[in-house]
């Protein structure tokens, strides 16, 4: 296991209101390198505004590096990429596959984290991305998200990671080298970063290679260890057997466990895989509540006085046996305290519970249908691990713009 970091500040961002402005002001203060990762980049308000202070920050000189996601930001026009490019932004597109008649191929192995790290002092790690749907002004479908701003030198692992995570997974890493340092020179990693706060910390991420169950086992370990309350929200709830366990025993023994889920999903299939565990979990004592005022985009949790977890990995078969995630672990009193108050406030004022004489569902369906989801559970991560594993790549924007007379980034033009 990884050691504690101390020495921490944390920040909770609530939705893209608190969170865009506190990057942007953070990229506009940047004397030597931003680097950031993100799931999804739409080109629209909140889009145009990063791109924005990306170019502002290349053109005095500051080193920047942009990483998204083949799958989850498709659609950016050739100007918009060609403006950061032709700054000097650095943008990099995981895993680029060709389309199939029309369909996008690379629906797995996701880059799903969101980080950024500016000047190996400061970082951000969280669940929103760059759209105009984390934002409240977006309407009725806009999502309900978190985020923590982080100082002290568990930035200093973040750091080191992100700038790893530019130099592996290559399939010409000789070329891809190249063009990453061909610019400017290097920006020497972190370190010795100052403490900030007293907050201790851990950096987990997950991936397909040696971190395949890290934060699902830092979840389990805290569930395990509560003798008082968990409370988790969390966006797409469809855990393993083992976390679903360890739910049901900490309920059975007395501890308070509250789950905040979606009641108004964005997707409908997320309320369907949820409700099929409600039976389950309801019976050993577990509480359920549906937010029922937009999308709930949130990953957060929290247990007794002092651990909380914020970060991108939703507790579903993506998150947990698929995507490359990353989650802030912050053993502290004042921002458990912080995190439970407005949980709390979430479920009394903007959820509705769920009670066992909710569901009317007959009992042999139930029964049958708890059959199956058991060994569902027990069984989909080693089912997930048959999809394909291959090393993810990364590539040059400049490589995959569109050829002439098309307005998007050709995910086909990869060499």
């Amino acid at each position: 296991m990884t050691p504690w970091v101390g020495g921490n500040h944390f920040t909770l961002l609530e939705n893209g209101e608190a969170f865009s402005p506190r990057v942007f002001a953070s990229i506009a203060a940047a004397q030597r390198e931003v680097l950031l990762e993100t799931f999804i980049l739409f080109e629209d308000k909140v889009g145009t505004a990063l791109q924005a202070a990306l170019l502002t920050a290349a053109r005095r000189g500051v080193q920047v590096d942009l990483t998204i996601d083949g799958y989850g930001s498709p659609d950016l026009s050739t100007a918009f990429i060609s403006a950061l490019t032709q700054a000097g932004v650095r943008i990099h597109v995981f895993d680029p596959q060709p389309r199939l008649w029309g369909f996008r191929t690379n629906l797995f192995r996701r880059m799903h984290r969101k980080i950024v790290v500016v000047d190996g002092a400061r970082a951000f790690v969280g669940g929103i991305n760059y759209s105009a749907d984390h934002l409240a002004d977006f309407g009725p479908l806009a999502k309900q998200d978190y985020a923590v701003e982080i100082q002290g030198p568990l930035v200093t692992n973040i750091h080191h990671f992100v700038r790893a995570q530019l130099l592996i997974g290559q399939r010409h890493p000789q070329r891809y080298k190249r063009h990453l340092f061909r610019r400017t020179p290097a920006v020497p990693a972190s370190s010795n970063v100052p403490a900030a706060g007293s907050a201790e910390a851990l950096f987990v991420t997950r991936d397909n290679r040696e971190h395949k169950t890290d934060i699902e086992r830092h979840y389990r370990i805290a569930i395990r260890g509560a003798r008082r309350r968990v409370i988790i929200a969390n966006a797409y709830f469809f855990p393993g057997y083992r976390l679903l366990k360890e739910l049901r025993k900490a309920a059975r023994r007395g501890v308070n466990v509250q789950l905040i889920l979606q009641g108004e999903p964005d997707m409908p299939i997320v309320k369907t895989a949820a409700n099929m565990l409600y039976h389950h979990l309801l019976g050993a004592g577990v509480r359920i509540y549906e937010y029922r005022e937009r999308p709930l985009h949130g990953k957060v949790a929290l247990t007794d006085d002092e651990w909380a977890t914020v970060g991108s990995s939703n507790l579903d078969p993506l998150s947990l046996a698929l995507n490359l995630e990353a989650n802030v672990i912050i053993k502290d009193h004042a921002f458990n305290q912080q995190l439970g108050e407005h949980l709390t406030q979430l479920m009394d004022q903007h959820c509705q519970q769920v009670h066992a004489a909710d569901l009317t569902e007959s009992g042999a369906w139930v029964t049958l249908r708890s059959f199956f989801v058991f060994h569902l559970l027990r069984r989909y991560p080693a089912w997930f691990g048959w999809l394909p594993a291959h090393t993810p790549r990364l590539m040059p924007a400049e490589h995959l713009l569109a050829t002439p007379g098309t307005d998007h980034i050709s995910e086909g033009q990869a060499s």
